[in-house]
């Protein structure tokens, strides 16, 4: 069973960066790949998704290097005192190398941090949590840098009007003593191609037909974009959330129910209130920024807490689970508890990459 639990850790704090230009879903962009099945206030009300962040020059490691500067910075942490960076994207910038050790160079950090990169997208932010957990429990390394979003690089030559761009990291610390974290992950993988990009990767590489739009089951896209089942995936989130939220406070003996926040996956509104309703867990629970931000992919869990709750959660002690769900297909699901918060203004970057607020 993947059930798991680290001490001595704690999230000291976590920052957000977001492009700059907004683009609202009831006047959709050239750009947008609109279904003619929807107007576009059918989508709003379906989705939940009014507004999102996107960019078309900036990637995701540019968002999360300026996220990771604010974070810097407000926690007061010396560079040379980062043990690790994870860097967590279905967007990373080249095939190779790894980008955390290019952010490693653009940090300053030490030669001798720890990199890696993990390719996961809905569920990524709680497996990266489990990865940067697992090296630090044991007091080898002290701090880390969780870093997780997806940019303009997952989306080639158009854009679906669900999904938006955000560079999430969040700072993790060893702490003798503290309470630490607690994970039940799973996997199907029967259903690999329930979100998927069927060329560019080994299995089948580019090729001119890569390019040439072809009809999918959403609309039509390319082989270089991302088509998803999406009754399949409807259908796993709204199974698989609750019963892997149940799961975890089930195998480690605690009330779900007593604990202030969910934080989910912001994968659209209907599938998110649905998993609320069967966890019986009132609205004011279950923090949401799809409405303003889209599904932010692997960023979306980071960039509630810190649209939604900062004033909140970082004035008092709060105890959290998030879940993540979606490609893969994958889950996790992570309870916490947060002490001393700091979460960073949420950061504005623009096509020039130019820090606007």
């Amino acid at each position: 069973m993947a059930f798991f639990e680290f001490k001595n850790v704690r999230i000291a704090g976590i920052s957000a960066a977001v492009p700059s230009f907004v683009a609202n879903n009831l006047h959709p962009l050239p750009e947008d790949a609109v279904s003619s099945d929807y107007t576009p206030e059918d989508f709003v009300k379906t989705t939940g998704v009014l507004e999102r962040r996107i960019t078309f020059t900036q990637t995701t490691s540019d968002l999360c290097f300026h996220a990771a500067e604010k974070l810097i910075a407000d926690l007061n942490w010396k560079r040379e005192e980062i043990d690790a960076v994870i860097f967590v994207s279905q967007s990373r910038d080249y095939t190779v190398p790894a980008t955390s050790g290019i952010m490693q160079e653009r940090l300053g950090l030490s030669q001798e941090t720890y990199c890696i990169d993990l390719t996961l997208g809905c569920s990524g932010w709680v497996y990266g949590l489990h990865t940067v957990a697992s090296l630090l429990s044991t007091g080898c390394m002290k701090r880390a840098l969780l870093m997780a979003g997806d940019s303009k690089a997952v989306r080639p030559m158009t854009i679906s009007p669900l999904f938006g761009h955000a560079g999430t990291v969040t700072a993790v610390e060893y702490i003798e003593g503290e309470q630490g974290f607690r994970f039940h992950c799973g996997t199907d993988g029967s259903g690999y191609d329930a979100i998927i990009i069927p060329d560019g990767g080994t299995r089948n590489l580019t090729t001119p037909k890569s390019f040439q739009l072809e009809a999918c089951e959403d609309g039509m896209k390319t082989r270089l974009q991302p088509r998803m089942k999406g009754m399949d995936v409807f259908s796993f989130g709204i199974t698989t959330a609750p019963k892997s939220v149940k799961k975890l406070a089930e195998h480690f003996g605690f009330d779900y129910l007593t604990y202030d926040y969910l934080v989910l996956h912001q994968a659209n509104m209907a599938m998110n209130s649905m998993i609320a309703k069967k966890l019986k867990l009132p609205v004011e629970k279950v923090p949401s920024c799809m409405h303003h931000y889209g599904n932010t992919s692997s960023a979306s869990i980071p960039l509630t807490i810190v649209t939604e709750l900062k004033g909140v959660a970082d004035k008092e002690p709060k105890q959290f689970i998030c879940c993540g769900f979606g490609v893969g297909l994958s889950w996790a699901t992570v309870a916490l508890q947060t002490d001393h918060l700091v979460i960073s203004d949420v950061v504005e970057v623009d096509e020039a990459g130019n820090v606007v607020m």
